[in-house]
């Protein structure tokens, strides 16, 4: 069982650590996603700076690393513990790519796959109260934290486990925590105008430049 631990873990690893977002960057524009934009390694910034395609593209990759991680952690027949650990490590990876010098993206769509593979219909209502909140604010950063706040309290609603509840908690604090450069970023740049905070002026809802 330990060799499994272990295989699961590298796999999870591994997988969170393909850069989808450099990668399509590269493929479709020539471009190094690290030195555009916001700089950031995800699908919101593709969208923004490659095109919204190529951002679903990688959105949805991104979202099938985590899955696929914890779902291989379940087919290995690991304790739920372990299943969680996976998943974690999948983030990490996202977050901290070995192929990029440990310089990564924050690890939302990430983290949105691995609950998707633990709790697809809570993750499913989540995740449509994101969409409404993007729709609504053109904020990606702050809809995520809306839809990653709802996500406990509907895994509760549908019988989930105690340990998954906690676990949607703590993962939801991990990710969420790489955002805070970022957010202090645009505080600063904010000033006196704390709107921009919650309404993204700069970008539609389908994140296409004004």
């Amino acid at each position: 069982m330990a060799g499994m631990i272990i295989l699961a873990i590298v796999i999870g690893y591994l997988l969170g650590s393909i850069p989808f977002a450099y990668i399509v960057a590269r493929l479709v524009k020539g471009a190094d996603i690290r030195k555009v934009g916001g700089g950031n390694i995800g699908a919101v910034n593709t969208m923004r700076e490659i095109g919204t395609l190529p951002g679903l593209g990688v959105l949805f990759a991104d979202m099938a690393k985590g899955a696929l991680a914890v779902l291989i952690a379940q087919w290995l027949g690991l304790h739920l513990y372990w299943v969680f650990a996976v998943g974690m490590v999948a983030v990490a990876g996202h977050n901290w790519p070995v192929w990029l010098k440990f310089r990564g993206g924050q690890g939302l769509a990430t983290t949105m796959g691995v609950f998707l593979a633990l709790t697809p219909i809570p993750f499913a209502i989540s995740f449509a109260i994101l969409v409404v909140a993007v729709i609504i604010t053109s904020n990606v950063r702050l809809s995520a934290g809306v839809g990653f706040l709802f996500l406990p309290l509907l895994i509760w609603l549908f019988g989930g486990e105690l340990s998954v509840i906690l676990y949607a908690v703590a993962l939801s604090i991990f990710c969420l925590l790489k955002t805070i450069p970022r957010f202090r970023a645009d505080v600063a740049k904010a000033g006196d105008d704390k709107k921009g905070l919650i309404f993204d002026r700069q970008y539609t809802p389908w994140q296409k430049k004004r």
